[in-house]
């Protein structure tokens, strides 16, 4: 979700759900040692709660970042090792790093003896010819032993080379089972199971068998999904809030930004989802699109494409 799910994204994600937790965009722990550290951890409180996502494969260096995000106010740290990219792989740390299970499980104990929040691991079921349940079952085992209690499992293997991030999202088939099977062979443990889920419905049946359910993809490209999360996932009383009046709440912070000098599409574009499959979406989306990049685009390109659908 790397370029995706930034902060503007996460307060415009939040419109919709108070007890869902969100995870940023994959930071290195380099990046964060040697870059504006301040800078790329800023978030709003309205985000909370909501997890650091880091990359990295130095146990000191991961354990420096740690501490950072847990000083920024971020609720949990995990450590990514489910991204396949190339770009990931030459800097030795994402689904790479499930070949070196020791390794992992040294990050993460240098992580947890750094922070007192939860810190947490996101994998992949298997990668290239290390995609037995064996595999898998020994790489948990192995984390596991060095305090890592909350898997999120991305329940694909990860192809390495020849297929590109967009493939190995699409390409290996999903494995629930393989999934249930670590939380069988593991109840003291949260899994939370991720990949190709498309709706609540899909959630609460996998909730039957394992702690958790991750949304990528499906809940940037169709937000209103959200909407019904914390009705009918966490039991909770609320009102039902059609898209127009979620957008109109968001519009506060939209000003707010504008008025720090952010340039709209930073926030729209993370908006042209929202009335996907609604009539007059798709002229929603075209004017958001074609205006919004404007440097002199104001709070008018979003009503104006507002007036573009009916619901």
């Amino acid at each position: 979700m790397m370029d995706w799910t930034d902060r503007h994204d996460r307060v415009f994600l939040r419109q919709f759900s108070d007890r869902a937790l969100l995870y940023t965009e994959m930071v290195t722990s380099a990046t964060l040692k040697h870059g504006d550290a301040r800078y790329l951890l800023q978030h709003h409180a309205i985000e909370h709660p909501i997890a650091l996502q880091l990359g990295g494969s130095d146990p000191k260096e991961l354990a420096e970042a740690a501490k950072l995000g847990e000083e920024a106010g971020f609720d949990e740290i995990n450590l990514n090792v489910g991204c396949p990219s190339d770009r990931v792989q030459s800097g030795a740390f994402g689904a790479c790093l499930m070949a070196n299970p020791p390794l992992v499980a040294s990050c993460i104990a240098g992580m947890r003896k750094a922070v007192s929040v939860p810190v947490t691991v996101k994998c992949r079921i298997g990668i290239d010819d290390r995609d037995s349940e064996g595999d898998l079952i020994d790489f948990v085992r192995v984390v596991a032993g060095a305090g890592c209690k909350i898997f999120i499992i991305h329940a694909r293997k990860a192809i390495l080379s020849g297929l590109s991030p967009k493939e190995n999202r699409q390409v290996p088939p999903l494995n629930y089972e393989r999934v249930y099977a670590i939380k069988a062979l593991f109840p003291e443990l949260d899994i939370v199971l991720n990949g190709g889920v498309t709706s609540l419905d899909t959630a609460e049946e996998m909730l039957q068998t394992v702690d958790g359910v991750m949304l990528g993809r499906e809940a940037y490209q169709n937000p209103y999904l959200l909407h019904g999360v914390d009705s009918r996932l966490f039991g909770e009383i609320k009102a039902d809030k059609n898209r127009l009046q979620y957008i109109y709440q968001y519009l506060p912070y939209i000003e707010q930004q504008l008025a720090r000098g952010t340039p709209l599409q930073h926030m729209s574009r993370h908006l042209l989802g929202l009335f996907r499959g609604q009539k007059g979406g798709k002229q929603y989306r075209r004017h958001l699109s074609e205006n919004s990049y404007r440097k002199d685009a104001g709070i008018e390109v979003l009503l104006d494409a507002i007036n573009h659908v009916n619901c």
